[in-house]
């Protein structure tokens, strides 16, 4: 592992753990030239998905855009980076268990709502206006009754 201060590949591991719940190893590494420390991951080599776009297009999944769609519905809400982490890491455990080599955006948009819904609801409306593409504001003031009428279901696994 280069070191991303000097470059160098001599380091040496200082702490390991297991981060989303047990399926990646995080590691404390210090390089043994410059003595800087820094962050690793280790996970699990995940088969590749393709994700089919509503225009048909099919693009490789890419955990760094869903992250940065939920953070935008997320902004100035009370939603700890890490929480944002979980949420995709529990629409990434869907999509794995699904078996599915190719899944429609929809789906992976309906996997990060029902996720939201259960940490925030005003992040989880900003998601939705943005999603579901409504037509006019009689949908979306449903979404809205929806909301308030129906408790959001509890993952027992989260």
């Amino acid at each position: 592992m280069k070191c991303p201060r000097c470059g160098h590949e001599d380091d040496k591991v200082i702490d390991s753990r297991a981060v989303r719940d047990g399926r990646a190893v995080r590691r404390r590494r210090e390089c043994t030239h410059c003595t800087e420390r820094f962050t690793t991951y280790e996970a699990i080599e995940t088969r590749p998905v393709l994700v089919v776009k509503r225009s048909g297009d099919r693009v490789a999944y890419n955990r760094a855009k869903v992250i940065v769609g939920v953070t935008k519905a997320c902004e100035k809400r009370p939603v700890a980076l890490e929480e944002i982490e979980i949420i995709v890491d529990h629409v990434e455990l869907k999509l794995a268990a699904s078996g599915r080599r190719e899944v429609p955006s929809e789906t992976i948009g309906r996997y990060v709502l029902e996720e939201l819904r259960q940490v925030d609801e005003v992040a989880y409306v900003r998601f939705a206006s943005v999603y579901r593409s409504f037509q006019n504001v009689d949908e979306f003031f449903q979404l809205l009754r929806d909301l308030k009428d129906t408790p959001p279901a509890r993952d027992e696994d989260a």
